[in-house]
């Protein structure tokens, strides 16, 4: 049996293990308590460790294969990417070796490949830092860089890659004055309002987190909520709420709000976020096809293929293939209509998605036009601090896209609409 996971490489060699050989998402793995037996700093290692592999598998994989006559098993495999990600990134290499080969030599499946590992780790070591930055950027999945390209072209998609390589910077949403919170923890406020922190650390030491000034955020996740606009005593339905960064955004601006998802795990985690920063929402558990009720307006962030949070989730064109896209559009296209009826006359509703691909956002508000005489798009609701106009599509939507802002650290991939009868 491997041994205990009691340290932060142990563990980021658990989540490649999970990732890349079992499809699994990071998110799905943390929530199982994966981190549970690390306090909070090594927690925060452990996720940068893995995170850090993902970005740089390309070049890792380019490195090793110099030193190898044959792929070993994938567990030993990453255990070899994440050291020599480690290395190249600056890592004491004495001390990435010793424990890399403890850790495949300490399992009864691996053991006889501790050699392997040492004789290629030395040398990673003494070869592996100069030629890391001589590789190309790491490049999406064809499955995926294929449509960018047709949507975007290829100069575009070279731009997103680039910025999805980097580390991103930490977003907060404030509660208050963004200036004053930029003040307290350090950051910049962006031109929408987020604050941006370019090295954070821990999330949770950060001044005003236990009195829950802010939330995290990235700063293209909090415009949806921004373009819906919500005033004081409005009801409002956030109609996929988890995690809640939205619902809080609502609430803060003073409206009656009803947060609805259809996971009972995910809702407790928006409660946990609503009691720290003491906002408040009626928190709905339950089906969004079948939610009924009316509203004066209605933000719908779908569930999509979350193509445009790659640079914050690098595991996900290892978890994904593109074969669920169709399901996923047509489910968009469903959540949309319905919850067009949930609206209250003279009502709005914000339909976004965190993808980059169109056919889950710009294809899929020209499809509701379509189908529903009398709805129009609201481009006025687009008329925001920092809404540069390059970003308005022909039928009157947003696309943000990680490129934008690529010298302060991007932005997520996000579309954004405003539709009214």
């Amino acid at each position: 049996m491997p041994a205990p996971m009691t340290t932060p490489r142990r563990v980021a060699h658990h989540l490649l293990d999970q990732i890349t050989g079992e499809g699994r998402l990071m998110p799905e793995l943390l929530a199982a308590g994966v981190l549970d037996r690390l306090d909070a700093a090594d927690r925060a290692r452990a996720q940068r460790l893995t995170l850090d592999t993902l970005r740089g598998l390309e070049r890792a994989d380019r490195l090793l294969e110099r030193h190898l006559r044959k792929n070993p098993p994938l567990t030993v495999r990453n255990m070899l990417r994440l050291a020599t990600v480690e290395i190249c990134m600056g890592g004491d290499a004495h001390g990435v070796v010793n424990e890399a080969v403890a850790i495949v030599g300490q399992d009864k499946r691996t053991g006889a490949l501790k050699g392997l590992v040492n004789a290629v780790l030395r040398k990673i070591a003494a070869e592996g830092p100069a030629a890391w930055a001589k590789l190309r950027v790491p490049r999406l999945p064809k499955w995926l860089r294929g449509p960018l390209a047709d949507a975007y072209g290829a100069p575009v998609v070279t731009a997103l890659e680039a910025v999805q390589f980097a580390t991103p910077p930490l977003d907060l949403t404030p509660k208050g004055d963004a200036t004053a919170l930029a003040a307290l923890v350090g950051g910049t406020v962006l031109p929408t309002g987020s604050v941006r922190l370019a090295a954070a650390g821990q999330v949770t030491a950060l001044p005003g987190y236990d009195s829950g000034d802010w939330w995290v955020q990235d700063a293209a996740a909090a415009i949806p909520a921004r373009v819906l606009a919500a005033q004081p005593g409005e009801t409002v339905l956030d109609m996929c709420a988890a995690p809640g960064g939205k619902t809080m955004q609502l609430a803060a601006a003073g409206a009656q709000v009803s947060a609805l998802d259809i996971s009972e795990a995910r809702m407790a985690r928006v409660a946990t976020n609503l009691a720290r920063t003491g906002l408040e929402a009626a928190l709905v558990v339950g089906d969004a096809l079948t939610h009924e009720g009316q509203y004066d307006a209605v933000l719908l962030d779908a569930p999509c293929s979350a193509t445009g949070t790659i640079r914050r989730h690098p595991d996900l064109p290892h978890a994904k293939d593109g074969s669920d896209f169709g399901a996923l559009i047509e489910m968009q296209a469903q959540m949309l209509d319905h919850a067009l009826g949930l609206l209250k006359p003279g009502g709005r509703l914000v339909y976004c998605t965190c993808s980059l691909l169109p056919d889950e956002g710009e294809c899929q508000v020209e499809d509701a036009l379509a189908r529903h005489p009398g709805l129009k798009v609201d481009r006025d609701a687009l008329s925001l601090p920092g809404i540069d106009a390059g970003w308005i599509t022909p039928e009157g939507g947003l696309r943000l896209r990680p490129d934008f802002w690529a010298d302060q650290g991007g932005m997520d991939g996000f579309y954004i609409a405003c539709l009214r009868f």
